[in-house]
């Protein structure tokens, strides 16, 4: 019964599976590629800094992405945007639990912009598949921009404002990305962390459209 649900629904609190209610595995102490705390929060993450959060398909190719732009400190892989607590990989992967396949992003915005971020995140992914990324299919793959701040709330929709004439010039529906509050983020398990540092041959979800941001933007 676990995998049998339409994977395409959010389920609702009452559906959703119930979880854990704290972290049950062990997660590596630094991050592989860019040697920073994995897990990350204000008793380590250094002054200045910030956090965005996204949603852009398969977590192990986004996080990728993300760990290579200059500036940003620390990455990670976990669940955002759903119900259940602490869910594992499986579960999420059910359709049962709500969340997003997402990406925490540690970063210096003295040499990053929270605005080069997002449209990092659009270029990367095509935000009109609703609930689905090429061939991966499910809630879990749906996008969502998840602000920690009045700041990033706004620069996040007024980016998506500027990015959605551009990409339906070339043929494609409306922007189906979710903008809001970043909910509570739990980490994925530790093979899912830096996976393609560790398994560089691995999946990748090909589903960019080829649209770049406008450069005016």
């Amino acid at each position: 019964m676990l995998f049998s649900r339409h994977k395409t629904q959010l389920p609702t609190p009452d559906d959703a599976l119930p979880g854990r209610p704290e972290r049950w595995f062990a997660l590596a102490e630094r991050h592989l590629v860019l040697d920073a705390p994995l897990v990350t929060d204000e008793s380590n993450i250094p002054a200045g800094h910030e956090v965005a959060v996204f949603g852009l398909g398969c977590f192990w190719g986004a996080e990728e992405i993300y760990w290579q732009m200059p500036g940003v400190w620390s990455t990670s892989v976990g669940y955002a945007g759903g119900t259940t607590r602490w869910p594992s990989y499986e579960e999420v992967c059910s359709g049962r639990t709500g969340h997003t396949e997402a990406v925490r992003v540690v970063f210096d915005p003295a040499r990053v912009s929270y605005a080069d971020l997002v449209k990092a995140f659009y270029e990367f992914h095509d935000p009109t598949q609703g609930m689905r990324q090429g061939n991966d299919i499910g809630t879990q793959y749906r996008s969502a921009i998840y602000t920690l701040s009045d700041d990033q709330d706004r620069v996040a929709r007024a980016l998506t404002a500027a990015y959605e004439p551009v990409i339906a010039e070339r043929g494609y529906g409306p922007i189906t990305t979710e903008i809001g509050p970043a909910p509570e983020y739990f980490y994925a398990e530790d093979h899912h962390q830096q996976y393609l540092a560790k398994n560089p041959n691995g999946y990748r979800c090909h589903s960019a459209t080829g649209v770049p941001f406008p450069a005016d933007a």
